[in-house]
């Protein structure tokens, strides 16, 4: 390998992984400021106010419109619909139904979006399954479940808002898994500066629809400063800026080595959940933890054998 491909490299990795440390973050920290919002209201505004702040420096991405297909409109469709409408919405109320406590189980339990991004790529993008994809995937997901609950079972009859924000979270995992595959797709066809401009562009306007139905616009001007600062710290750090580097680069690695990088996401979390609220995990969750990770990376790397 020439020193231009191992730079390459070493960029590629290390915008996935710093895109991985800010989302790991932005769980922990940054989302959960917003706690008294409305969901819908929230994912809205965390996606109108980046879009509106890119316009003003990306306003030429418009000129796309005039070549983009019918099959790319749908693939960006399906990766605002899934990455940016429902995959949002189900973290942003995972993490608000935690209050504060076990966050990082919300996270961990995202990281399993490889299962579904690699049977979805099977199904979508005719990929084949690789050996032992069964055997990794049911490890990865049992290994899921005893992280969220240990050896217990879960009593969903008390209302149990960890269960809850376990299954929301699952939700979260299965669309993003599903946004990367639509995202690859894009990748191929588009640059990492018009796929985020776009991506953001078609949510809002998916959130839009979601808002008149199920949320209230007059939540804008009850949003307090402190709020406001928050959202826009989001918009510029943790949402869109962690998406241009993410994007940016996805185009300069394998998916074997962005998927290390990632798993600074759900480790960050964890560092950042003990040392901000105190949350520790048991001793079978940290156990559950490893096997999970382990399982994942076993997962892609036998994903991206030839």
């Amino acid at each position: 390998m020439n020193d231009q491909k191992k730079l390459t490299l070493i960029k590629g990795s290390a915008a996935v992984g710093f895109s991985a440390i800010l989302w790991g973050f932005d769980g922990v920290v940054l989302t959960p400021q917003l706690y008294r919002l409305d969901v819908v209201y929230v994912v809205f505004i965390l996606h109108l106010v980046p879009f509106l702040i890119m316009n003003m420096f990306l306003f030429r991405s418009y000129g796309r419109l005039k070549s983009m297909k019918s099959n790319d409109l749908i693939f960006f469709l399906l990766l605002s619909l899934f990455g940016g409408a429902i995959g949002t919405l189900a973290i942003v109320k995972a993490l608000f139904l935690l209050d504060f406590n076990h966050l990082s189980i919300v996270v961990l339990l995202q990281k399993l979006q490889p299962v579904f991004a690699i049977s979805l790529a099977a199904i979508l993008l005719k990929e084949k399954l690789r050996k032992h994809y069964v055997l990794w995937a049911t490890v990865a997901i049992i290994s899921g479940y005893f992280l969220t609950f240990g050896f217990s079972l879960p009593d969903l009859t008390t209302g149990d808002k960890t269960a809850q924000a376990a299954l929301l979270a699952l939700i979260a995992a299965f669309s993003f898994g599903s946004s990367t595959v639509f995202s690859k797709k894009i990748l191929s066809q588009y640059n990492f500066v018009d796929s985020t401009f776009y991506r953001y562009g078609f949510t809002s306007l998916i959130m839009v629809v979601l808002m008149v139905f199920f949320s209230d616009f007059a939540l804008i001007s009850q949003t307090t400063n402190k709020e406001w600062f928050f959202i826009l710290l989001i918009g510029f750090t943790t949402g869109s800026g962690a998406i241009f580097l993410f994007y940016y680069g996805l185009r300069k690695v394998k998916a074997m080595m962005a998927t290390m990088s990632e798993l600074l996401f759900p480790i960050s979390a964890v560092v950042f959940d003990y040392f901000i609220n105190g949350s520790v995990l048991s001793p079978v969750q940290w156990i559950s933890a490893a096997v999970m990770i382990f399982a994942i990376i076993r997962l892609n790397s036998s994903s991206n054998k030839v």
